[in-house]
């Protein structure tokens, strides 16, 4: 990615002019007249998102135009990264960058991303100037730390499964100097981890819990907790064809997790950094836990099975009791959690919950200012009835259809109480359709904004 944003101007850099419909005719008086005319035979207006190659004397490409819309000001920021592969190979520079140029520039990286672990891409992306002014480290922290959640995400779960994912974040700890701590297999029953174990445990490849730390010791604690489903089949309650297309992304907390743990530990943030991933598969065998299996969980709380296919809560919450039980300033979890997220805000506006509204309105605001679109949702208590069994502590899922993801949030609120901020974020982790810097496929979510908020709170 670094080659994609070049350090500095070259000569034969071709220039980008970014233009909006209202400012089109003022750029084209400035213009030759062959190009103009090019312009106007091409039929460009200045919509937004289409763009225009005007070419040079020599049968090269004098400049390019790239409409802005009616509304300049409130363009995409990632708009421009659609000619990351719409332009020719080579070496651009805009020409007159925007007042958020990093974003720009982020956005050009973002869309550069391919998945090439099995298949080559077809070409190199067109290669961007960084604009004068933006921080190409900060820009570059961001990009790369999208490109390790998408990889494994992307990555099918013959070879990121339990073992995998392990091996990925002991390759972020020795980067950073961080330490891991496993418990692995029956070790989860001795250590009091017995959800994670039973959600595990019919799988070949082991359960665990991965425990990374970071920084300093008597700086503020701040936990991420991400859930590491590496593949999800529902267990008995087996998911049909269509839903187990895509569990290969069931990881996608656990991933999103590790992306922002990079982004803080590269810019040296001060913070006692702690990571949870309770990594396992959801598979089925005859050690598969059941529906109406009454569970213990490391806080105590004794959890009935509705069903074996809301497994993720299941694993966040002995991992959740666990960072809760260090009493951290600030603990996080990501996670694939819900489709009744999905039916409330799509796959793009991701929410979190949390009671903490100096927090909430840090996050959100963080989300539009880094175009990283994120939605508060509450910890609606009412709603907590429907978790109530006759035979346990809790269900694990609610007794009707209705506010899925509400419940889950509340479901891993009881797993939390020393901590003084938690918030817990129901992602989707996956583009299912293309757009400018959002290639389709395995996504950030919610890391850009969540790193703001920590750098802004608890900077290097």
């Amino acid at each position: 990615m670094q080659n994609v944003l070049l350090t500095s101007r070259k000569r034969s850099a071709v220039p980008i002019h970014l233009v909006g419909e209202k400012d089109l005719p003022k750029l084209l008086k400035t213009m030759p007249v062959d190009a103009k005319r090019w312009v106007t035979t091409q039929k460009f207006k200045a919509k937004a998102g289409t763009h225009v190659m005007v070419p040079d004397q020599s049968g090269g490409i004098s400049q390019v135009l790239f409409g802005l819309g009616a509304a300049e000001n409130g363009a995409e920021p990632f708009g421009p990264a659609k000619l990351v592969y719409a332009l020719p190979e080579g070496d651009y520079a805009v020409a007159n960058p925007p007042v958020r140029a990093d974003l720009l520039a982020l956005g050009w990286l973002l869309e550069s991303y391919r998945f090439t672990r099995y298949k080559k891409p077809a070409r190199k992306p067109a290669h961007l100037v960084c604009p004068a002014g933006v921080d190409r480290k900060a820009v570059l922290r961001a990009a790369s730390a999208a490109e390790l959640t998408r990889d494994l995400v992307n990555t099918p779960a013959n070879d990121m499964g339990p073992d995998a994912l392990e091996a990925a974040c002991r390759k972020l700890a020795r980067a950073h100097k961080a330490t891991i701590k496993l418990t692995k297999g029956h070790a989860l029953l001795k250590q009091n981890f017995p959800m994670i174990h039973a959600v595990g445990r019919a799988s070949d490849q082991a359960p665990r819990l991965v425990d990374m730390h970071w920084g300093r010791k008597n700086d503020p604690k701040v936990t991420l907790v991400g859930k590491g489903v590496c593949f999800d089949t529902g267990g008995l309650n087996l998911k049909p064809g269509n839903s187990m297309a895509l569990m290969k992304k069931d990881m996608g907390g656990a991933a999103n997790v590790l992306g922002l743990a990079q982004m803080i530990m590269e810019a040296g943030l001060k913070v006692r950094l702690r990571v949870l991933i309770p990594a396992v598969e959801n598979s089925v065998s005859a050690g598969a836990f059941r529906p109406s299996d009454i569970l213990p969980s490391r806080k105590g709380i004794s959890v009935e099975i509705g069903n074996t296919d809301a497994e993720g809560r299941l694993v966040l919450a002995d991992a959740l009791a666990l960072g809760d039980e260090e009493k951290p300033e600030l603990m996080i979890d990501m996670a694939t959690l819900t489709g009744a997220a999905r039916v409330a805000l799509g796959p793009d506006l991701p929410p979190f919950y949390t009671d903490d509204d100096e927090l909430a309105a840090d996050i959100s605001t963080a989300g539009m200012s880094e175009n990283d679109p994120i939605w508060r949702m509450p910890f609606w208590q009412p709603y907590d009835k429907w978790l109530s069994s006759k035979v346990a502590d809790v269900n694990h899922i609610s007794s009707g259809g209705f506010a899925g993801s509400v419940t889950a949030a509340l479901f891993l609120k009881r797993f939390v109480e020393n901590a003084k901020s938690y918030a817990h974020f129901d992602i989707f982790a996956w583009a299912p359709a293309a757009a400018p810097g959002r290639p389709h496929g395995g996504e950030a979510q919610a890391t850009r904004a969540l790193f703001h908020v920590l750098e802004r709170r608890y900077g290097g």
